[in-house]
């Protein structure tokens, strides 16, 4: 079941929206280091929507969003109710990581690996993870990197933390038999975005 989506009516201030420019800096970003990047353009916004609203703001602790890129989910989860300074993004791109922390002022930026998360973060958080978000190219790593991505990401998590990721492809981005006894829940298709993606969110039992 979709949990419902709060309303916020919150302006988002004077940081710049997304526009073309992003594109190019993804398409870029892209055939310099396909890999890396994942995805030729940013998330949509029915995309990025649909992740957020995963996330419950009413949670105390930092949500964490790992591979944010230009910064359509991190928009998401602000215009969600998420504070900007509970926001830690995770980027890997160094261009990427001054264009986020001039567009989404009071969010803390580490330029750092994801696929690396308790060392990036070492140090730096004084309070579990609410929630995590991540836009990664997951499908690009073995199966065995990406259960140990999910495996960090709760050690650092509250009790029954999602850990939320979005794929294009038709069966979950951490396969059910690699997670133990973590769930995975499916969202419904977003037809929307181009190309149409799907969210998985997993949890570990409390």
């Amino acid at each position: 079941m979709l949990e419902p989506v709060r309303r916020n009516d919150r302006p988002l201030g004077g940081r710049k929206r997304i526009d073309l420019a992003d594109e190019a800096r993804f398409l870029k970003s892209w055939l310099d280091k396909p890999l890396v990047t994942g995805a030729v353009s940013p998330s949509g916004k029915a995309l990025a929507k649909m992740m957020a609203r995963f996330v419950d703001p009413a949670e105390p602790g930092y949500v964490l969003e790992i591979g944010p890129g230009t910064g359509p989910v991190t928009e998401a989860l602000i215009a969600r109710g998420v504070a900007p300074e509970r926001l830690v993004l995770i980027e890997f791109n160094p261009e990427f990581v001054p264009l986020l922390e001039r567009r989404f002022p009071g969010v803390k930026v580490v330029r750092g690996d994801a696929y690396a998360v308790e060392q990036t973060l070492d140090g730096l958080l004084d309070q579990p993870l609410t929630a995590t978000v991540s836009s990664l190219p997951l499908l690009t790593k073995p199966v065995r990197q990406r259960a140990k991505l999910l495996d960090q990401c709760f050690k650092l998590s509250r009790p029954g933390a999602p850990f939320i990721q979005f794929t294009y492809g038709l069966v979950p981005p951490i396969p059910r038999e690699a997670i133990g006894m973590t769930t995975a829940v499916g969202s419904p298709r977003v037809w929307l975005n181009l190309p149409p993606a799907r969210v998985w969110i997993y949890r570990r039992p409390v």
